[in-house]
C-alpha cells in the first residue's frame, strides 16, 4: 500500500461580489461626526481632546464612573418606558373616544 494523498477538490471560482459590496456609500454625516470633524480641524480642539484623552487613559465614561453609569442608564431607560406607555393609553384613550 502506497501513501498516495487524496486529489484535491475541485477549484471554486472568484464570487464576484455586488457593486454595492465592493463600492460601499460613504459613511453617513451625523451630528457627532461632524463635531468630531470640527474638533479635528480646530488646533486648540484636537489639543484639548488628546490631553483629555491622555488624561483619562482612553476609557470609557461607564468604566471609569460605572455606578453613575447604571444609574444614568436606569433613569434614561425608566423615563423613555413611561413615556412610552403613557404615550400608548393616550391613543387608546382617544381612540375609545372617537378623536383619531
Amino acid at each position: 500500500m502506497s501513501d498516495v494523498p487524496p486529489p484535491a477538490p475541485p477549484h471554486r471560482a472568484r464570487v464576484d461580489l455586488p457593486d454595492w459590496m465592493r463600492h460601499p456609500e460613504p459613511p453617513r454625516r451625523t451630528p457627532g461626526r461632524r463635531l468630531s470633524d470640527l474638533v479635528d480641524r480646530v488646533p486648540a480642539l484636537a489639543a484639548a481632546r488628546r490631553r483629555m484623552w491622555a488624561r483619562q487613559g482612553r476609557t470609557r465614561f461607564g468604566d471609569r464612573h460605572p455606578a453613575l453609569a447604571a444609574i444614568g442608564s436606569f433613569v434614561f431607560v425608566a423615563v423613555t418606558a413611561t413615556l412610552l406607555v403613557v404615550g400608548m393609553r393616550h391613543l387608546a384613550w382617544a381612540i375609545r373616544q372617537h378623536r383619531i
